[in-house]
């Protein structure tokens, strides 16, 4: 029994997705929780750390919708 070819697209797309967004999920999370930790031994540096958090959180998710555009082309092309 052969695999029907838009079947098989909708599973590499949904594995791309699946893939490409399970690690910036912990990224982000490791990144909160450090940052959390970090403000509770010195809670002066709240606002040092506030900038470069959103700015790391933002490039790990740019990874995930860059495996959404992967899982569009697959899907759609």
């Amino acid at each position: 029994m052969a695999l029907d070819p838009e079947v098989a697209k909708n599973f590499a797309a949904a594995g791309a997705v699946a893939v490409g967004s399970i690690m910036p999920a912990f990224a982000i999370g490791k990144l909160a929780a450090k940052a959390m930790e970090s403000i509770g031994r010195n809670p002066e540096s709240a606002s040092k750390l506030q900038t470069p958090m959103i700015l790391a959180i933002a490039f790990a998710e740019a990874i995930a919708i860059y495996a959404l555009v992967v899982a569009l082309v697959i899907k759609f092309v």
